[in-house]
């Protein structure tokens, strides 16, 4: 069950706070066949997600003109039983919380005091960047993802039962120091940072607190009763929670503190209530004008993949704005969802139908919410006449490989993703690729079948070269995913982009050498943060192609800066970074992406001693320990003060106590893992190892 967890973890921080909307056209009528009621596939869906796809909880509502026709919920007791869940049961919205910022921002221009193609500036004036491209920043563009931005700043953002605003309070500072990896407007591609500025832009213009005006503005006129933010006082247990197999049977309640960007709560049905705002049906608090421009295609306006059926199709906050399959049946759609580290969500509105259907986890990943909200809604929407069917999956042929012109081979050259190069080769016919989407397309030979086209050997995956009006080249990948149980899911977007050669001085190459396959590690996360959850995210592995001059896709400026080099619309292209290096005190430490990291030759082993103390830097930084040969296999026990804690993982990276989660303060450690400890500055860690003799007895 931890290789499961790894697995959705993995899944779901690569596409964090971001939904993958339901598929191409074909909904999978095994799931939602004919004569099922929109209640039977309900419970079929909530069954998968639970018995395959990491679930632990599930809850979903729809609502008809207004009114609640379908309301349940299933998940896991302590004991691993299923039972139902409550309706009143709260969970995180995850992203669509941008769905609320955005009305706020909308209701605002409804009142006459926003223009959302004026300049950010306007707002607020202490909005600035390293870029002078910043002025040039709209509010438009941070509602639909075109404003060139880096992406997310993370850090501290996502916090065990801690709403410490941090991570919001240091937004301007750290966007002050960036630049844009793009011309505002150029190109839609998801960044988290936005949101987090369009809620800034809320509190000064309308002079409240974002909090406040959420409860005030939408939650009284609605008579929501369940829909808070982490700054909220409520009790806290009605938070349906988180569960990871083998580390603990309830985690503490999980703090979304970017509440623009990720961090309301709320239930199904109430999501559903909000909905109506959003589709127009509640103009005394959103007008139908607003409601009406928030659902046009926004993703149109700059560069994008030439496909139209795409998970992704921005709105002013929503993902898609013609979600298929519904337009298959002449039915317009809109969808948004998204992920944190426990919650994951999805909401479905048809505007014209006056129909929306919302569907929360916890566990799993709103890729999967999505699919499954889309087969109970399709089976409502076939028993009440709206569809005469549902239609079948699509099926796929092996391709037929067709000769390749040979001008297709100037597409041989490096590329560069968010974090990453690759050194494509294009010839005889065929392009070797590694695994996409954390390997759900997995890595494979593909041949050429025409067209410019390479395609999958089972083919549902088909690759192209797209010249675009920006000067770059880029990998577009078009796939049709299946997830069974769920239906299918497609997916076009630009995955590479080809690189031009960087030549370093041998000065500069040799300070990169140095680093090569190197590891560094975050400090300055608090040691209750969930990224603890999956610490490859608290760690950066530099990987150096001397030959191109870049690392970790980032291009080569001097012997301790790299500068971002990725220019991707539409997916890949989002949280990007700068690479900078410093010495301090006989380290060598890595800031990227607003956090600092310290290379791994100052991670030294644990004390073997039967009793030792870790004190906290007057820094505040955390401080990571490697496991040694004689520490491996003996108990740990850690006094921990009030604001301190740690973690411990094995050689895999995976998690063996995190005491944030657990609450527990002990801990076999394994051999060749890492240890790392935090707290306040000065706070003192008694840390306790069994002696090496009852360890061997």
């Amino acid at each position: 069950m931890l290789t499961k967890w790894n697995r959705t973890i993995a899944i779901v921080m690569a596409a964090l706070l971001l939904m993958l909307p339901m598929a191409e056209g074909k909904a999978r009528a095994s799931s939602g066949g004919a004569g099922e009621t929109a209640e039977a596939v309900a419970v079929k869906m909530a069954e998968t997600l639970i018995g395959e796809y990491g679930v632990s909880g599930v809850q979903y509502a729809i609502r008809d003109e207004g009114k609640i026709v379908l309301s349940d919920g299933l998940g896991l007791n302590e004991a691993g039983g299923k039972e139902p869940v409550s309706r009143d049961a709260m969970f995180g919205l995850a992203s669509i919380s941008k769905m609320y910022v955005t009305a706020a921002a909308m209701m605002l221009v409804d009142a006459g005091k926003v223009n959302i193609d004026r300049p950010l500036t306007a707002y607020i004036p202490d909005f600035k960047m390293a870029d002078e491209r910043y002025k040039q920043i709209t509010p438009r563009m941070l509602m639909n993802h075109s404003a060139g931005l880096y992406g997310s700043h993370y850090k501290n953002g996502i916090l065990f039962d801690d709403n410490d605003t941090e991570n919001y309070d240091m937004l301007l500072e750290n966007l002050r120091s960036e630049k844009l990896k793009s011309s505002p407007g150029e190109y839609s591609v998801y960044a988290n940072d936005g949101f987090q500025l369009l809620q800034l832009l809320v509190e000064r213009v309308s002079g409240m607190p974002y909090s406040d005006f959420v409860k005030q503005k939408i939650s009284a006129p609605l008579g929501l009763t369940s829909t808070k933010t982490p700054l909220d006082e409520f009790n806290r247990n009605r938070l349906f929670p988180g569960r990871i197999p083998g580390l603990s049977d309830k985690l503490p309640a999980e703090s979304t503190n970017m509440i623009g960007t990720g961090g309301l709560y709320s239930t199904a049905e109430e999501l559903t209530l909000f909905a109506e705002v959003l589709m127009g049906n509640r103009p005394g608090l959103l007008s139908e004008a607003s409601a009406s421009a928030m659902q046009q295609p926004e993703y149109r306006r700059g560069i994008w993949v030439k496909d139209e059926r795409n998970i992704f199709g921005y709105g002013l906050g929503w993902d898609s704005v013609d979600l298929a399959p519904f337009g298959d049946y002449g039915i317009r759609a809109v969808t948004k969802g998204g992920d944190t580290l426990i919650y994951h969500s999805a909401l479905i509105a048809l505007p014209d139908h006056d129909v929306s259907i919302a569907l929360l986890s916890s566990g799993g990943s709103s890729l999967y919410n999505t699919a499954a909200a889309t087969q109970i809604l399709l089976a409502y929407l076939k028993v009440k006449g709206d569809i005469p069917a549902i239609q079948p999956d699509l099926t796929f042929m092996p391709p037929v490989q067709k000769a390749m012109p040979d001008s297709m081979r100037a597409y041989t050259g490096l590329y560069g993703t968010a974090g990453s190069t690759l050194r494509i080769k294009v010839g005889s016919g065929k392009v070797v690729l590694p695994g996409m989407l954390g390997g759900i397309i997995p890595g494979q030979t593909f041949v050429y079948t025409g067209e410019g086209e390479f395609t999958s050997k089972d083919g549902r995956t088909v690759i192209s070269f797209d010249e675009q009006m920006n000067g770059q080249t880029y990998v577009r990948v078009k796939s049709v995913l299946e997830f069974p149980g769920l239906g299918q899911s497609v997916i076009a977007y630009y995955e590479w982009q080809k690189l031009r050669k960087n030549p370093l001085p041998h000065s500069v190459a040799k300070a990169w050498k140095k680093r090569n396959g190197k590891t560094y590690y975050a400090v300055d996360e608090k040691i209750n943060s969930l990224f603890y959850l999956s610490p490859a995210v608290l760690m950066k592995t530099i990987s150096f192609d001397k030959q191109g001059g870049y690392a970790n896709g980032a291009r080569i400026i001097g012997k301790n800066q790299a500068v971002n080099a990725v220019e991707i619309p539409v997916m890949n292209g989002r949280d990007v970074t700068d690479f900078s290096f410093f010495a301090e005190g006989g380290a060598e430490y890595l800031q990227a992406d607003g956090r600092i990291y310290i290379g791994e030759s100052a991670v030294k082993p644990i004390s073997e001693r039967a009793a030792s103390v870790v004190t906290i830097p007057a820094s505040g930084h955390a401080l990571w320990f490697k496991i040694g040969e004689g520490a491996a296999g003996r108990a740990m026990k850690v006094d921990v003060p009030r604001n301190g804690g740690f973690a411990v993982y094995d050689a895999n990276g995976m998690p063996v106590n995190i005491s944030a989660a657990t609450r527990t303060n002990t801990a076999v450690l394994p051999e060749n893992g890492l240890i790392v400890f935090g707290g306040r500055a000065g706070d003192v860690l008694k840390v306790t190892l069994e002696m090496e003799k009852d360890k061997k007895s």
